[in-house]
């Protein structure tokens, strides 16, 4: 089994909270031959025991990170945050660390492990470095927007290529690194879109874009977490 987070959001205030998550992770999950479980939002206190019975950890894509949790205070240009799942997902975060179980971060996933570990984000792309491509893309989904360039030899260099084309739905990236993540695949403007756990002892990969929602070799990228939570 593996652990797919999700968040808690009302549309209205009317309405009692609900736990979303869009389908497109748990349907890439499941045709790489793993059974996803759907994670709420619960008390950090937890986090162990949930991951208890799964075998590796999604960390999925969604609202913006608290800058409090990565020692600054919020800037112009930050989003709506959840600060309850920011500290649920780290609480994860550390508890697969100790267990060795794989991790996958996908687009807020890789910056909320990114944070788990000791690393900072950019709060808003466009204030905080001008003439940045354009990361959150008008179009569809689905639609390819900009190309990546993966650190050959690294996971994703052989699970993508060394040069791919990716989407983009984010203001928010990778500052300073955290210790024991290397960089393993950039934008044409610089921005970080992929890095990896360094050592032998985890398995643990983030991108910055959103393969559940490319056809191709992005579904190699849930094949891989399905396999290194088989091993």
């Amino acid at each position: 089994m593996v652990a797919v987070t999700a968040t808690t959001r009302s549309e209205s205030s009317g309405e009692p909270p609900r736990v979303r998550l869009n389908a497109a992770y748990v349907d890439a999950v499941a045709r790489a031959g793993g059974v996803p479980v759907v994670v709420p939002v619960l008390d950090p206190a937890l986090a162990a025991s949930v991951l208890a019975p799964v075998r590796a950890l999604i960390v999925t894509g969604g609202e913006d990170v608290a800058p409090d949790l990565f020692g600054e205070e919020p800037r112009p240009g930050l989003g709506r945050v959840v600060r309850a799942r920011d500290v649920w997902e780290i609480a994860l975060i550390h508890a697969a660390r100790d267990r060795a179980l794989p991790v996958f971060g996908v687009c807020r996933g890789i910056q909320v492990l990114n944070v788990a570990l000791g690393g900072t984000l950019l709060q808003d792309i466009p204030r905080e470095c001008p003439g940045a491509l354009v990361h959150h893309q008008p179009e569809g989904r689905d639609v390819r927007s900009h190309p990546v360039a993966c650190l050959p030899g690294s996971r994703l260099a052989r699970l993508v290529g060394e040069a791919a084309t990716v989407n983009s739905m984010h203001h928010q990236a990778i500052a300073r690194v955290a210790p024991g993540l290397t960089v393993t695949a950039t934008a044409p403007d610089g921005m970080i879109e992929g890095v990896e756990w360094h050592g032998t002892d985890w398995w643990a990969v983030g991108v910055q874009w959103h393969p559940e929602e490319l056809d191709g070799r992005d579904a190699a990228l849930f094949s891989a977490v399905v396999e290194a939570a088989a091993r």
